[in-house]
């Protein structure tokens, strides 16, 4: 009896030891399952491709963050908003300093940027872009009260302040005997220009206006721009899929008004005919 009764007390321990086991290997698995839903698919849970998209977002008016409601917004936020929804992308901003876009897009570790970057044929050999979506160039801003600096041909042998890796920097350094210093963001550089530690700002046309407007009043355009230039959406080279979509999505907002109803917005004026596109060689 003894024995029976060892006997049983060791096969409910085997079984008790059995249900444990298969009770932490559904554990396992079902935490696997949720893991592999998230991780690497490109997905949510609602079933759309999620993309993620830098940017550089301290450029208004094309992106900034809004003071009150913390949520980045700008004619570029806009922008890339309604192009998302013509592809039915869920999409997220992932903020950056400008002169650390290319290299995330060359990892491919972004899967696209949107941040007024300038068209050129050196960055064209490290990304792709989309048809150009916005035309601009580069102006110098001097203090109010400065009047011995009227444009580009008296920047020769002043302090100039840029944003680094832009064509604005590009530009300045162009100029003989220019003393160049980098900014991580272009409001830096205003704020070095305010303070006297700098003669002049070279930069895009629309943002040091729009820094104007804002009630920066002791802050002038002087002079003509410098260069005529277009802004892209840049693309790795390894996802030629999302460069067709963003390039038909361009197309889509064009063609139904939604881009000019954002530019409008942004700008006041109605955008040039040919935007989206290239301009016309006539």
């Amino acid at each position: 009896m003894l024995r029976s009764l060892k006997i049983i007390v060791i096969m409910l321990a085997v079984l008790l030891l059995a249900v444990a086991g298969c009770g932490g290997q559904q554990v396992r698995d079902t935490s696997s399952k949720q893991n592999g839903s998230q991780v690497g698919s490109g997905q949510q849970t609602t079933g759309k491709q999620k993309v993620l998209v830098a940017s550089d977002v301290a450029y208004a008016p094309f992106e900034f963050q809004d003071p009150n409601s913390g949520q980045y917004v700008g004619f570029d936020m806009d922008l890339i908003k309604a192009i998302a929804e013509v592809n039915n992308w869920d999409y997220e901003i992932r903020s950056m300093n400008f002169d650390g876009i290319v290299p995330a897009l060359q990892s491919a570790s972004v899967d696209m940027a949107i941040s007024a970057i300038t068209i050129t044929d050196k960055r064209k050999e490290q990304v792709n872009f989309s048809l150009p979506y916005y035309q601009s160039g580069q102006c110098v801003a001097v203090k109010a009260d400065n009047n011995t600096i009227k444009g580009f041909e008296d920047l020769s042998g002043k302090k100039i302040g840029v944003q680094i890796a832009t064509t604005g920097a590009d530009e300045a350094r162009k100029i003989p005997g220019a003393k160049i210093t980098d900014y991580n963001t272009i409001n830096e550089a205003f704020m070095a220009l305010k303070n006297g530690n700098i003669d002049a700002v070279v930069n895009d046309y629309p943002v040091t206006l729009y820094f104007i407007q804002q009630g920066n009043k002791d802050v002038k355009i002087v002079g003509g721009l410098r260069t005529s230039e277009f802004y892209g959406i840049a693309v790795p080279k390894s996802k030629p899929d999302i460069l067709e979509k963003v390039n038909s999505a361009l197309k889509t907002l064009k063609e139904n008004g939604k881009y000019a109803e954002i530019y409008k917005k942004w700008f006041g004026k109605e955008p040039p005919d040919f935007l989206p596109g290239e301009p016309s060689s006539n």
